[in-house]
């Protein structure tokens, strides 16, 4: 029977991954009532995911969030049919379509964000470090791609062996320092935080994006003066301590995520447009992951903050 609950949230509570769908579920409960709000089950898989969607139709639902990885978006995206809007939790852009937004934050929107601050203080052009990793190489890709839009001149480093310092950082720094004005750091893996370091007193700004720092320490002292792309500290803090302070445990970005999404549906909600329209029409939502815009292909716009480590 329905229970009319209209929103659906799609995450794994059993499976490999069913501790973040918990944590997930809590998220999204700060923000939404359970009157309205039911969670589904997706096991983590394509299957468990499809069936959890079937399921939310069943129950009423005018719209999913969820489910959260790649290999479930497909197999929900199939089911529901554009018949309900989706927000999924995967970063993957390559699986958005109309009415399947893609809510994960990716490598491009944290790239775009940092490029277009650097470009603004007067870096002209930047090296981007290739660590062999998904992150890294979207970073690059998205460099390579506003070159013409901003006038940035864009050079990739790659160590030969993923994890490794690339030559021309731990070779000659102050040849580096003649030929670029910035160098961005994407990754947050220790490799990462050596080049920083190495990078130290040789007049080349190093930029990052939030994935390099992860409120670590000693990263934030490697970082040290870096500009780096990130969701407000202050908007995200406030999460993060009501989360806390609710259910124990920290928060991480990505039950953040479930929060905004679960906010999103909620403002809907309330001004009765719960549909893809509602979503497109808006000129856009704070979240805790930084203020978003919903667009037609499925894509979402996310602007962020630039901090200084320090």
């Amino acid at each position: 029977g329905r229970n009319d609950r209209p929103v659906a949230l799609l995450v794994p509570l059993t499976g490999e991954q069913a501790r973040l769908g918990h944590s997930m579920q809590q998220a999204a409960l700060l923000a939404e009532s359970a009157e309205f709000l039911r969670a589904y089950d997706t096991g983590g898989t394509a299957a468990g995911a499809a069936a959890a969607a079937t399921a939310a139709i069943r129950g009423g639902a005018r719209i999913l969030l969820g489910p959260l990885t790649a290999v479930e978006v497909p197999a929900v995206a199939a089911t529901v049919a554009g018949r309900i809007p989706m927000i999924a939790f995967s970063n993957d852009a390559v699986l958005r379509a109309p009415n399947v937004f893609l809510f994960g934050i990716t490598a491009g929107q944290a790239t775009s964000a940092i490029l277009r601050y650097a470009r603004g203080r007067g870096v002209r052009s930047v090296a981007v470090v290739e660590d062999g990793s998904p992150w890294s190489v979207a970073c690059a890709a998205e460099a390579h791609r506003l070159e013409g839009e901003l006038a940035l001149e864009t050079r990739v480093l790659a160590g030969e062996v993923p994890g490794q310092m690339p030559a021309q950082i731990s070779g000659d720094v102050a040849a580096l320092a003649e030929r670029v004005d910035a160098v961005l750091i994407p990754g947050g893996g220790e490799a990462a935080l050596r080049i920083a370091r190495a990078l130290k007193g040789s007049g080349i700004q190093v930029l990052a994006t939030f994935q390099a720092v992860d409120n670590r320490p000693a990263a934030l002292d490697a970082l040290d003066g870096a500009w780096i792309a990130s969701p407000s500290p202050e908007e995200f803090g406030r999460f993060a301590s009501e989360f806390e302070a609710r259910n124990g445990g920290r928060a991480g970005t990505i039950t953040a995520l479930a929060y905004d999404a679960a906010n999103i549906a909620r403002n809907l909600r309330t001004a009765e447009t719960l549909t893809a329209r509602g979503l497109l029409d808006s000129a856009g939502f704070r979240c805790v992951t930084g203020p978003v815009r919903f667009r037609t292909d499925g894509s979402v716009a996310r602007d962020f903050a630039i901090l200084v480590a320090g």
